[in-house]
C-alpha cells in the first residue's frame, strides 16, 4: 500500500442457502462495477450457465485441499457434498490496493473471517435474510438444481444458518433484489466500521 492510499474495505454477505445472494450480488455488480468482488473456489458441478472463473473457480477435491494446506484460503467449508472457500491472496491484494472487497459466501466461512486474526475486525457483515423461512423453502424446493435428499439437507441448514443472524453487524431482508441492492450500496457508502455498525 503506497503511503497516503487508502486501505479498502472488506465487506462479507452472506445468508442461508436459497435467499438470493448471487442474484443480489449480480445486481449489485451491474450498480457498483468498482468494487471488486472475490470469487471462490468450489468442488461442485457448475450449473447451466456458470462460469468458470466468474462464477467460481472450479476445482477437484485434491487441488482444494492443497489449497487449504498451503494456507492459501481466507475461509472454506464442506457443505452439501461440496468444499468452497474464498482464496485468501487476491483479497490482501485489492485490500491493500484501495479497493473495496465483496465476499459472498456462507454463514460458517463469515464466522471464519470474523475469527481471522488479520482481517476479522475490519470486516463488514452483512446478513442477507428472507422475509419467512416458508419463503426460503419455497425457494430452494422450486430452484429445482438438485435431488430431494440435498434439498433437505440445505432446508436443515438453513434453520441453524437463520439463527446465526445477531452474529452479523447489518442485516437486509431480501423482499426483492432491487430493494436488497439497494440497501447494500447504502452500507457500501457509508464510512462505518464494525464497532460502529448499529
Amino acid at each position: 500500500m503506497k503511503d497516503g492510499q487508502r486501505r479498502g474495505r472488506l465487506f462479507v454477505l452472506s445468508g442461508p442457502s436459497g435467499v438470493g445472494k448471487s442474484t443480489v450480488l449480480a445486481r449489485l455488480r451491474r450498480d457498483v462495477p468498482q468494487l471488486w468482488y472475490s470469487v471462490s473456489a468450489t468442488t461442485r458441478t457448475p450449473r447451466p450457465g456458470e462460469t468458470h472463473g466468474v462464477n467460481y473457480f472450479f476445482v477437484t477435491s485434491d487441488e482444494f485441499e492443497r489449497l487449504v494446506a498451503d494456507g492459501q484460503m481466507l475461509e472454506h467449508a464442506f457443505f452439501a457434498g461440496n468444499h468452497y472457500g474464498t482464496p485468501q491472496g487476491p483479497v490482501q491484494e485489492h485490500l491493500e490496493a484501495g479497493h473495496d472487497v465483496l465476499l459472498e459466501i456462507d454463514v460458517q466461512g463469515a464466522r471464519q473471517v470474523r475469527a481471522s486474526p488479520g482481517l476479522g475486525r475490519e470486516a463488514v457483515l452483512v446478513f442477507l435474510a428472507p422475509p419467512s423461512f416458508d419463503e426460503l423453502a419455497r425457494r430452494l424446493i422450486g430452484r429445482g438444481t438438485e435431488d430431494e435428499a440435498a434439498t433437505a439437507a440445505r432446508l436443515e441448514a438453513a434453520r441453524a444458518e437463520l439463527a446465526a443472524e445477531p452474529e452479523f453487524d447489518h442485516t437486509l431482508v431480501n423482499t426483492s433484489v432491487e430493494d436488497a441492492a439497494s440497501g447494500l450500496v447504502s452500507f457500501l457508502a457509508e464510512p462505518c466500521s464494525p464497532a460502529s455498525a448499529g
